[in-house]
């Protein structure tokens, strides 16, 4: 047992209402976690020496399970609907009573952490798991107090993990027995029926979601941040396979964070500590830096073995495709510390459009920035049949709609108004396809957008000729170093030009029906921005 003990805040357990547990064990070490996880029959040590866990029933979050509480403090200021979902303040008080009944008798495992790098947005967070796995997550995304200010720490917010605690819809006034339920007002998010640690994530980034743009007039944002040597902060949102992970690593650049983060009048700040990073497919060559993290003192998550050996077989998702890993973000070698940047100057939106409509990269004015920051747009590829597939289109409104108390209009605002004082440069980023859709053009190389990125980053595409993108009035640089210039207007790569333009327009009436549902609270710059699909299209 480390130095912080089971005994000297026996008193704060109970305050929590979890007087009854047989221990409490506060704030262990990683190597304490591992061998109770282990001790437990938990987990097991890979032969890099990593810990890898079962989450059990869930491998991923339920979205459809996530509630927060009805009363006087959200009934007017979260955005109710299919994202976010009302629960009574009265079943939550029983629920949680329920739930603390269950750990009676049970050790529970304590941890002290805060998220938000800057100082002046901290927020401290005391999590109290059933399972060491899920502290030792816990551990690793969250931020991490110095020993002396674990010895005056004073939690703000509390969040309760009870993965075997099973609910009863009937009873608790839940969808079905697992749930994550944050109660603003006690400053509690309760999570129970689930083992995927994610939920402990992605409580507080919705969280926080609430908090900073409501409270504190700071933009939080799903996205990942990187700053230059000569202090230059860069931004990528993007949703799953748009290169967001891929493209924010550079080894030219230090990495402020992979996933969440807010913007303040100051900078660029991380939320966490840590990172939680797709291990689908993982190998050295692909993701070097991902792959040297994975060793002790990081989490697999529902990974697979090569037969008869301990060594992790990243290929393998007979669990789940969602395998995942988290660890410090100390274990990133050219991550900065503290996790801060300053003002961005250069903002990439990510897509990877199947449709092969939209340029390499844009120029968007701040009217075009929030109106594609609340569509959120990319275009999925499902498998194939016959070799022919249809693009599936996906938009989430500011690059992550589940996570988003506000209206989507709040953070777009927000965006707006900080791009305009701060004149920042925000760009669109096709990393999908060109010369046609998914199964005719070619996907665009990496190599070409990581030359565009850099072109970007460096003032290149300042003094370069620009031309407008007919339909969606994307301003496009129509040349740039290491790229072809032949493929910079998306019109010009396709053999049949009556086909793009059909497709173009198709496309534009999907975004302008997609945004039908966000239009009454718009407002006039941000409509102005929508792309103009021909009537007959």
């Amino acid at each position: 047992m480390n130095e912080f003990g089971i005994k000297a805040k026996n008193a704060s357990i109970a305050s929590l209402g979890l007087g009854n547990v047989s221990a409490a064990y506060w704030n262990l070490n990683a190597a304490e976690l591992v061998e109770e996880t282990i001790v437990r029959g938990e987990g097991m040590l890979t032969d890099t020496g990593a810990l890898a866990v079962d989450t059990g029933e869930f491998t991923g979050r339920s979205p459809k399970d996530k509630f927060i509480v009805l009363d006087e403090k959200t009934k007017d200021t979260i955005w109710w609907g299919d994202v976010n979902f009302k629960f009574d303040a009265d079943k939550f008080d029983t629920l949680y009573n329920r739930v603390a009944a269950y750990l009676a008798g049970k050790e529970v495992y304590v941890r002290d952490s805060y998220a938000c790098a800057d100082p002046a947005f901290r927020l401290n967070i005391r999590v109290v798991t059933e399972y060491p796995w899920s502290n030792l997550f816990a551990n690793n995304l969250f931020l991490r107090p110095t020993h002396d200010e674990i010895m005056s720490f004073d939690p703000e917010w509390t969040i309760v993990c009870a993965p075997g605690f099973r609910a009863v819809p009937e009873i608790d006034g839940t969808r079905q027995h697992n749930f994550t339920i944050m109660n603003m007002t006690k400053k509690v998010i309760l999570i129970g029926g689930s083992g995927y640690t994610g939920e402990i994530k992605k409580g507080i980034f919705s969280l926080l979601n609430y908090i900073l743009p409501h409270e504190k007039g700071v933009l939080s944002m799903h996205c990942s941040a990187n700053i230059g040597k000569d202090g230059d902060t860069a931004v990528f949102f993007g949703l799953s396979g748009t290169g967001k992970t891929t493209l924010s690593a550079d080894p030219n650049r230090g990495l402020i964070g992979d996933d969440e983060h807010g913007w303040s009048d100051k900078g660029v700040f991380n939320f966490e500590g840590g990172c939680y990073a797709k291990c689908v497919d993982l190998t050295k060559e692909k993701e070097p830096e991902i792959w040297a993290a994975v060793k002790f003192g990081s989490l697999l998550e529902n990974i697979e073995y090569y037969e008869n050996t301990s060594t992790v077989d990243f290929a393998n998702i007979s669990k789940t495709e969602n395998t995942r890993v988290s660890y410090p973000i100390n274990f990133i070698p050219n991550a900065v510390d503290p996790s801060v940047g300053n003002v961005p100057k250069n903002i990439f939106f990510l897509t990877c459009d199947a449709y092969g409509v939209l340029p390499p990269i844009s120029k968007l004015t701040p009217g075009q920035a929030m109106y594609h920051f609340i569509s959120g747009y990319t275009a999925k590829v499902a498998g194939t049949e016959m070799g022919i597939t249809e693009p599936t289109l996906t938009f989430s409104a500011c690059f992550g709609k589940v996570f988003l108390p506000l209206h989507p209009t709040k953070y777009a605002e927000l965006l707006g108004k900080k791009l305009k004082d701060n004149k920042v440069n925000v760009w669109l980023v096709n990393t999908g396809w060109s010369g046609g859709a998914f199964g005719t053009g070619n996907r665009m190389k990496l190599s070409y957008t990581r030359s565009i990125i850099t072109a970007a980053l460096t003032g290149k595409l300042d003094a370069v000729k620009y031309e407008t993108l007919p339909v969606f009035g994307l301003q496009m640089p129509t040349e740039c170093p290491g790229v072809p210039a032949e493929i910079m207007n998306p019109r010009a790569t396709w053999k049949d030009k009556d086909a793009y333009d059909a497709t173009a327009n198709k496309l534009a009436a999907s975004f302008i029906k997609n945004f039908e549902q966000y239009a009454n609270a718009a407002n006039e710059e941000i409509m102005a921005a929508a792309p103009k699909a021909a009537v007959n299209a």
